[in-house]
């Protein structure tokens, strides 16, 4: 059993935000209850229609996304993705960006009384917005509080902030303490790089690109902050799982390998469980 934040999960295998759709594109690969948490793509105050395509581009090394992060809105969100979550009981991350404190505030107050939310997780530095009006970037430390601290305020006991760190901060640890110190009860490490299109649009790169880089910053968050930590960022097979899980990560994030071969979260679930009799690496 996975502890994260005061919550007990199934398995220490969680879906990164934006990776798998809204729950229903991935539960025909696998049971959306069986994994540790199921993080919904990100939702903001309002809705947000995307980029224009190509929104996706294989590179060598990973995977460009330039997606503007589509989503119905927060009462969208809630009137009918989040009922169909908790119908297939999975245990929901929502994921959240704002265009200011103001609406990080909102979106928390809205959140905070819908049942059946199990955290919440601040996008403190979506690098794939878009054309539409622009997100907040929490580049410094004192952003990254204020930003944890707007959710935190409005959140009900029982409902953890998580906030996720992009792994190319420099001062990724003050960063880390700052989040803690302003209520964030964990943190997660593997946010996509800042990357650029073909055609210059600003993009995400993630996959097995980012993790290096990733690993680095877990190895100083966990140095720096005595919170759950969830490591993200290349995380395809349980050789990934173990390594993160040995630096002292409690959970992994899965996330563009899942574009790849969305049946990758449930054989690694499988992989990891102590009861299956035979362990499968996914490729």
């Amino acid at each position: 059993m996975t502890v994260l934040a005061g919550l007990r999960l199934a398995s220490p295998v969680v879906v990164a935000a934006g990776c798998g759709g809204t729950g229903r594109e991935l539960a025909a690969y696998g049971a959306l209850e069986a994994l540790g948490a199921f993080t919904t793509r990100t939702i903001t105050l309002d809705s947000r229609r995307g980029g224009p395509v190509p929104r996706l581009l294989e590179t060598p090394s990973g995977l460009l996304h330039a997606t503007g992060l589509p989503n119905p809105g927060v009462d969208g969100f809630l009137a009918t993705e989040l009922p169909w979550l908790l119908q297939q009981r999975a245990r929901v991350v929502v994921s959240v960006a704002a265009r200011s404190l103001g609406e990080l505030a909102e979106l928390a107050r809205r959140l905070g009384t819908a049942p059946g939310v199990t955290a919440v997780e601040v996008n403190l530095s979506p690098p794939d917005t878009g054309p539409e009006p622009e997100l907040m970037m929490a580049r410094e430390p004192f952003q990254v509080g204020a930003a944890v601290a707007a959710v935190e305020r409005e959140l009900p006991r029982g409902v953890p902030v998580l906030a996720k760190l992009r792994p190319d901060a420099v001062r990724v640890a003050e960063a880390a303490r700052a989040a803690v110190e302003s209520g964030a009860q964990g943190l997660v490490v593997g946010q996509a790089l800042p990357a650029a299109m073909p055609d210059g649009r600003a993009a995400g790169l993630s996959g097995p690109a980012v993790g290096p880089l990733a690993l680095r910053c877990l190895t100083e968050v966990l140095g720096a902050v005595d919170v759950p930590v969830v490591a993200g960022g290349g995380v395809a097979t349980v050789a990934d799982v173990r390594t993160r899980l040995a630096l002292g990560a409690v959970a992994v994030q899965v996330g563009a390998a899942l574009l790849h071969d969305p049946t990758t979260a449930a054989r690694l679930v499988a992989a990891l469980d102590p009861d299956a009799t035979s362990e499968e690496t996914p490729s």
